[in-house]
């Protein structure tokens, strides 16, 4: 599984803090969704790991088969919500806890508007190289600067 996206970071324009707030609603159901399907996929895939183990995952093997089938219904699903995801121009960062970013700017400058599901609101902000490690709060200065059209 992979953990970002594929959208070009250039072929879109900036999202701005106010319309990553915006998008959010949807965007939330979306990740509440990824969250959820990639705990249940982890754990399909540890059960189907297992059962191989035991030696009990024959060619003919209900069990293994419908554990299989689950592994691959759940992965087809995550890559269904990181696709929507995607098509809105935002990059999913962790698949265990829902961290996504925007890209946009700050002080016009390129960098991610960052939000982690359980969160009230875009409020946070990185610069492309330092990733979550150096997620910064938004101030009102900084929102403005990334929430000015570009």
């Amino acid at each position: 599984m992979t953990t970002t996206t594929h959208a070009p970071r250039d072929a879109r324009p900036p999202i701005t803090v106010e319309q990553a707030n915006r998008m959010l609603p949807l965007v939330r159901r979306i990740v509440a969704d990824l969250v959820a399907d990639y705990r249940r996929w982890r754990d399909a895939v540890a059960a189907f790991e297992v059962h191989a183990a035991s030696g009990r995952a024959d060619p003919g093997d209900a069990a293994a088969a419908r554990l299989q089938q689950t592994v691959q219904r759940l992965a087809a699903d995550i890559q269904h919500y990181l696709g929507e995801l995607a098509a809105l121009g935002v990059e999913c960062r962790g698949l265990d806890d829902g961290l996504v970013d925007f890209p946009g700017e700050v002080d016009g400058q390129r960098a991610y508007l960052c939000w982690k599901l359980g969160e009230p609101s875009v409020e946070w902000w990185h610069r492309p190289e330092a990733g979550f490690a150096g997620r910064q709060r938004l101030v009102p200065n900084d929102a403005d600067a990334a929430g000015a059209a570009r």
